[in-house]
Protein backbone atom coordinates (compact mmCIF):
# COMPACT_ATOMS: atom_id res chain seq x y z
CA UNK A 1 0.00 0.00 0.00
CA UNK A 2 1.31 3.45 -0.89
CA UNK A 3 2.27 5.72 1.97
CA UNK A 4 1.13 9.32 1.86
CA UNK A 5 3.58 12.09 2.67
CA UNK A 6 3.35 15.67 3.87
CA UNK A 7 5.74 18.03 2.12
CA UNK A 8 6.55 20.72 4.71
CA UNK A 9 8.12 23.99 3.50
CA UNK A 10 9.37 26.97 5.49
CA UNK A 11 10.50 30.18 3.78
CA UNK A 12 13.27 31.92 5.67
CA UNK A 13 16.55 33.77 5.21
CA UNK A 14 20.01 32.36 4.56
CA UNK A 15 21.00 33.52 8.04
CA UNK A 16 18.25 31.51 9.73
CA UNK A 17 17.97 28.45 7.49
CA UNK A 18 20.26 26.33 9.66
CA UNK A 19 18.07 27.01 12.68
CA UNK A 20 14.95 26.08 10.72
CA UNK A 21 16.68 22.89 9.59
CA UNK A 22 17.40 22.01 13.21
CA UNK A 23 13.73 22.59 14.11
CA UNK A 24 12.78 20.11 11.37
CA UNK A 25 15.21 17.50 12.69
CA UNK A 26 14.01 18.00 16.26
CA UNK A 27 10.44 17.45 15.02
CA UNK A 28 11.38 14.07 13.57
CA UNK A 29 12.38 14.79 9.97
CA UNK A 30 15.11 12.46 8.73
CA UNK A 31 16.68 15.24 6.67
CA UNK A 32 16.05 18.50 4.89
CA UNK A 33 16.68 20.03 1.49
CA UNK A 34 17.31 23.68 0.70
CA UNK A 35 15.81 25.54 -2.25
CA UNK A 36 18.36 28.33 -2.51
CA UNK A 37 18.08 30.59 -5.60
CA UNK A 38 21.63 31.85 -5.05
CA UNK A 39 22.96 28.30 -5.21
CA UNK A 40 21.05 27.65 -8.44
CA UNK A 41 22.44 30.83 -10.01
CA UNK A 42 25.95 29.89 -8.92
CA UNK A 43 25.62 26.43 -10.49
CA UNK A 44 24.40 27.90 -13.79
CA UNK A 45 27.22 30.47 -13.82
CA UNK A 46 29.85 27.84 -13.05
CA UNK A 47 28.53 25.57 -15.82
CA UNK A 48 28.72 28.47 -18.29
CA UNK A 49 32.21 29.47 -17.18
CA UNK A 50 30.96 32.80 -15.86
CA UNK A 51 31.73 34.65 -12.64
CA UNK A 52 29.69 33.23 -9.78
CA UNK A 53 27.40 35.98 -8.45
CA UNK A 54 27.41 36.79 -4.74
CA UNK A 55 24.32 35.63 -2.81
CA UNK A 56 21.83 38.29 -1.78
CA UNK A 57 21.46 38.28 2.04
CA UNK A 58 17.75 39.21 1.97
CA UNK A 59 16.76 36.69 -0.70
CA UNK A 60 14.45 34.03 0.79
CA UNK A 61 15.48 30.39 1.01
CA UNK A 62 13.06 27.49 1.39
CA UNK A 63 13.84 24.69 3.82
CA UNK A 64 11.83 21.56 3.04
CA UNK A 65 11.31 18.12 4.51
CA UNK A 66 8.92 15.20 4.12
CA UNK A 67 7.04 13.63 7.02
CA UNK A 68 4.73 10.61 6.91
CA UNK A 69 1.12 11.78 6.53
CA UNK A 70 -0.18 9.64 9.37
CA UNK A 71 -1.73 9.97 12.81
CA UNK A 72 1.47 11.52 14.20
CA UNK A 73 1.67 14.34 11.64
CA UNK A 74 -0.29 16.88 13.71
CA UNK A 75 1.97 16.29 16.72
CA UNK A 76 5.10 16.66 14.58
CA UNK A 77 3.81 19.89 13.04
CA UNK A 78 3.13 21.34 16.47
CA UNK A 79 6.63 20.30 17.53
CA UNK A 80 8.04 22.02 14.45
CA UNK A 81 6.13 25.23 15.13
CA UNK A 82 7.16 25.16 18.77
CA UNK A 83 10.77 24.61 17.85
CA UNK A 84 10.75 27.51 15.40
CA UNK A 85 9.17 29.74 18.06
CA UNK A 86 11.85 28.87 20.63
CA UNK A 87 14.69 29.40 18.17
CA UNK A 88 13.14 32.69 17.00
CA UNK A 89 12.96 33.96 20.56
CA UNK A 90 16.59 33.00 21.24
CA UNK A 91 17.97 34.29 17.92
CA UNK A 92 15.74 37.32 17.43
CA UNK A 93 13.97 36.51 14.17
CA UNK A 94 10.26 36.58 13.31
CA UNK A 95 8.67 33.17 13.87
CA UNK A 96 5.43 34.28 12.18
CA UNK A 97 7.33 34.85 8.93
CA UNK A 98 8.50 31.22 9.06
CA UNK A 99 5.11 29.54 9.27
CA UNK A 100 5.26 25.98 7.83
CA UNK A 101 3.32 25.29 4.63
CA UNK A 102 1.95 21.78 4.15
CA UNK A 103 1.31 19.99 0.87
CA UNK A 104 -0.05 16.42 0.91
CA UNK A 105 1.41 14.04 -1.68
CA UNK A 106 1.12 10.33 -2.42
CA UNK A 107 4.09 7.99 -2.18
CA UNK A 108 4.47 7.57 -5.94
CA UNK A 109 4.25 11.32 -6.55
CA UNK A 110 6.79 12.00 -3.79
CA UNK A 111 9.28 9.53 -5.23
CA UNK A 112 8.86 10.88 -8.76
CA UNK A 113 9.21 14.48 -7.57
CA UNK A 114 12.61 14.16 -5.96
CA UNK A 115 14.05 11.30 -8.02
CA UNK A 116 13.68 13.49 -11.10
CA UNK A 117 16.51 15.64 -9.69
CA UNK A 118 18.87 12.87 -8.57
CA UNK A 119 21.05 11.28 -11.27
CA UNK A 120 24.44 9.59 -11.44
CA UNK A 121 27.15 12.15 -10.80
CA UNK A 122 30.92 12.16 -10.36
CA UNK A 123 31.70 14.04 -7.17
CA UNK A 124 35.42 13.59 -6.52
CA UNK A 125 38.38 12.32 -8.48
CA UNK A 126 37.20 8.75 -8.07
CA UNK A 127 33.86 8.86 -6.24
CA UNK A 128 30.68 8.46 -8.29
CA UNK A 129 27.20 8.68 -6.76
CA UNK A 130 24.80 6.28 -8.50
CA UNK A 131 21.08 6.16 -7.66
CA UNK A 132 20.04 2.54 -7.25
CA UNK A 133 17.43 2.94 -9.99
CA UNK A 134 19.94 4.07 -12.66
CA UNK A 135 22.47 2.06 -14.64
CA UNK A 136 26.13 3.12 -14.74
CA UNK A 137 29.15 1.58 -16.46
CA UNK A 138 31.95 2.10 -13.92
CA UNK A 139 35.47 2.97 -15.00
CA UNK A 140 38.38 0.94 -13.55
CA UNK A 141 39.33 3.54 -10.90
CA UNK A 142 35.79 4.59 -9.98
CA UNK A 143 34.55 4.22 -6.41
CA UNK A 144 30.82 3.86 -6.93
CA UNK A 145 28.39 4.60 -4.12
CA UNK A 146 24.92 3.19 -4.85
CA UNK A 147 22.31 5.19 -2.97
CA UNK A 148 18.60 5.37 -2.35
CA UNK A 149 18.39 8.17 0.21
CA UNK A 150 14.60 7.91 0.62
CA UNK A 151 13.56 10.53 3.17
CA UNK A 152 17.13 11.06 4.44
CA UNK A 153 18.04 13.18 1.40
CA UNK A 154 21.76 12.43 1.50
CA UNK A 155 22.32 12.27 -2.23
CA UNK A 156 25.93 13.46 -2.09
CA UNK A 157 25.28 16.18 -4.64
CA UNK A 158 24.70 19.15 -2.31
CA UNK A 159 27.88 21.28 -1.92
CA UNK A 160 28.16 20.44 1.80
CA UNK A 161 28.25 16.70 1.10
CA UNK A 162 30.29 16.96 -2.09
CA UNK A 163 33.01 18.87 -0.24
CA UNK A 164 33.12 16.12 2.37
CA UNK A 165 33.39 13.38 -0.23
CA UNK A 166 36.24 15.15 -2.00
CA UNK A 167 38.01 15.67 1.32
CA UNK A 168 37.56 12.02 2.30
CA UNK A 169 39.46 10.97 -0.82
CA UNK A 170 42.57 12.57 0.67
CA UNK A 171 41.90 12.08 4.39
CA UNK A 172 40.96 8.40 4.62
CA UNK A 173 43.90 6.04 4.96
CA UNK A 174 43.82 2.24 5.12
CA UNK A 175 43.17 0.93 8.61
CA UNK A 176 41.52 4.09 9.94
CA UNK A 177 38.66 4.12 12.42
CA UNK A 178 36.01 6.63 11.28
CA UNK A 179 32.91 8.08 12.95
CA UNK A 180 30.11 9.61 10.85
CA UNK A 181 27.95 11.89 13.01
CA UNK A 182 24.50 12.66 11.59
CA UNK A 183 25.00 10.09 8.85
CA UNK A 184 21.72 10.70 6.95
CA UNK A 185 21.71 8.32 3.99
CA UNK A 186 25.09 6.91 5.05
CA UNK A 187 26.89 8.33 2.02
CA UNK A 188 30.00 9.52 3.90
CA UNK A 189 30.27 6.31 5.91
CA UNK A 190 30.02 4.17 2.78
CA UNK A 191 32.62 6.33 1.04
CA UNK A 192 35.02 5.96 4.00
CA UNK A 193 34.60 2.18 3.94
CA UNK A 194 35.24 1.97 0.20
CA UNK A 195 38.28 4.25 0.57
CA UNK A 196 39.88 1.75 2.93
CA UNK A 197 38.75 2.52 6.48
CA UNK A 198 39.03 -0.47 8.81
CA UNK A 199 35.97 0.38 10.87
CA UNK A 200 33.22 2.98 10.42
CA UNK A 201 30.54 3.83 12.97
CA UNK A 202 27.70 5.84 11.42
CA UNK A 203 24.85 7.19 13.55
CA UNK A 204 22.02 9.67 13.25
CA UNK A 205 19.76 11.39 15.75
CA UNK A 206 16.71 10.43 13.63
CA UNK A 207 15.82 6.74 13.72
CA UNK A 208 14.36 6.74 10.15
CA UNK A 209 17.63 8.14 8.78
CA UNK A 210 19.63 5.46 10.60
CA UNK A 211 17.41 2.81 8.99
CA UNK A 212 18.00 4.30 5.54
CA UNK A 213 21.76 4.35 6.19
CA UNK A 214 21.71 0.67 7.18
CA UNK A 215 19.88 -0.20 3.97
CA UNK A 216 22.40 1.69 1.84
CA UNK A 217 25.31 0.08 3.69
CA UNK A 218 23.92 -3.34 2.73
CA UNK A 219 23.32 -2.16 -0.86
CA UNK A 220 27.02 -1.33 -1.13
CA UNK A 221 28.24 -4.53 0.53
CA UNK A 222 30.15 -2.78 3.32
CA UNK A 223 28.15 -4.05 6.29
CA UNK A 224 31.27 -5.85 7.58
CA UNK A 225 32.95 -2.44 7.97
CA UNK A 226 30.12 0.00 8.73
CA UNK A 227 28.02 -0.15 11.90
CA UNK A 228 24.89 2.03 11.96
CA UNK A 229 22.75 3.21 14.84
CA UNK A 230 21.01 6.08 16.63
CA UNK A 231 22.89 8.71 18.62
CA UNK A 232 22.60 12.32 19.73
CA UNK A 233 25.92 13.64 18.41
CA UNK A 234 28.70 11.45 19.89
CA UNK A 235 26.82 10.16 22.93
CA UNK A 236 26.23 6.72 21.40
CA UNK A 237 29.80 6.31 20.12
CA UNK A 238 32.46 4.49 22.13
CA UNK A 239 36.21 4.94 22.01
CA UNK A 240 38.13 7.23 19.69
CA UNK A 241 38.32 7.67 15.93
CA UNK A 242 41.13 8.82 13.66
CA UNK A 243 38.60 10.75 11.60
CA UNK A 244 35.18 12.12 12.50
CA UNK A 245 32.89 13.38 9.73
CA UNK A 246 30.02 15.68 10.68
CA UNK A 247 28.00 17.11 7.80
CA UNK A 248 25.39 18.86 9.91
CA UNK A 249 24.89 22.58 10.68
CA UNK A 250 26.98 25.23 12.40
CA UNK A 251 25.03 25.31 15.66
CA UNK A 252 25.35 21.56 16.09
CA UNK A 253 29.06 21.60 15.19
CA UNK A 254 29.58 24.15 17.97
CA UNK A 255 27.98 21.65 20.38
CA UNK A 256 30.08 18.84 18.95
CA UNK A 257 33.34 20.56 19.95
CA UNK A 258 32.48 19.91 23.62
CA UNK A 259 32.37 16.14 22.99
CA UNK A 260 35.52 15.72 20.91
CA UNK A 261 38.02 15.25 23.72
CA UNK A 262 36.80 11.72 24.47
CA UNK A 263 36.23 10.63 20.88
CA UNK A 264 38.84 12.17 18.54
CA UNK A 265 42.26 10.51 18.74
CA UNK A 266 45.36 12.70 19.19
CA UNK A 267 46.32 14.02 15.76
CA UNK A 268 42.92 13.02 14.42
CA UNK A 269 40.77 15.10 12.08
CA UNK A 270 37.23 16.41 12.40
CA UNK A 271 35.72 17.04 8.96
CA UNK A 272 32.95 19.52 9.73
CA UNK A 273 30.57 20.68 7.02
CA UNK A 274 27.13 22.27 6.58
CA UNK A 275 28.45 25.70 7.57
CA UNK A 276 27.14 28.73 5.70
CA UNK A 277 29.83 31.30 4.93
CA UNK A 278 28.31 33.79 7.37
CA UNK A 279 28.99 31.39 10.27
CA UNK A 280 32.50 30.34 9.21
CA UNK A 281 34.44 32.79 11.40
CA UNK A 282 32.34 31.85 14.44
CA UNK A 283 33.02 28.12 13.97
CA UNK A 284 36.75 28.72 13.41
CA UNK A 285 36.97 30.83 16.56
CA UNK A 286 35.19 28.18 18.62
CA UNK A 287 37.50 25.45 17.28
CA UNK A 288 40.54 27.49 18.34
CA UNK A 289 39.00 28.14 21.76
CA UNK A 290 38.67 24.36 22.21
CA UNK A 291 42.37 23.85 21.48
CA UNK A 292 41.82 22.61 17.94
CA UNK A 293 43.57 23.69 14.75
CA UNK A 294 41.74 24.57 11.54
CA UNK A 295 44.04 22.96 8.99
CA UNK A 296 42.06 23.57 5.81
CA UNK A 297 38.91 25.35 4.66
CA UNK A 298 36.88 24.17 1.66
CA UNK A 299 34.30 26.57 0.21
CA UNK A 300 31.63 26.00 -2.44
CA UNK A 301 28.49 27.96 -3.37
CA UNK A 302 28.21 29.84 -0.09
CA UNK A 303 29.03 26.83 2.11
CA UNK A 304 32.17 25.82 3.97
CA UNK A 305 33.70 22.58 5.23
CA UNK A 306 36.60 22.54 7.68
CA UNK A 307 39.39 20.04 8.31
CA UNK A 308 40.06 20.51 12.02
CA UNK A 309 42.95 18.74 13.73
CA UNK A 310 43.21 17.65 17.33
CA UNK A 311 46.43 18.06 19.29
CA UNK A 312 49.08 15.36 19.24
CA UNK A 313 51.08 13.69 16.50
CA UNK A 314 49.51 13.28 13.08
Amino acid sequence: MDLNWAEISVRTTREEMELIAQAFLDAGAAGVVYDDPAEERAARAAAAGETVPAPQPEEPVTVQAYLPDDEDLAVRLEALKGGIARLAQADGFDAAACAPEVCHVKDADWEDNWKAYFHTQRVGEHIVIQPTWEAYAAQPEDIVLRLDPESAFGTGTHPTTAMCLRALETLVRPGMRVFDVGTGSGVLAIAAAKLGAREVVAMDYARPAAAVAAKNVRENGVEDVVQTGVSDLLQGFSGQADLIAANIIADIILRLFDELRDHLAPGGVLLASGIIDERLAEVEASATAHGLTVARVHEDAGWAALEIRAGGSV
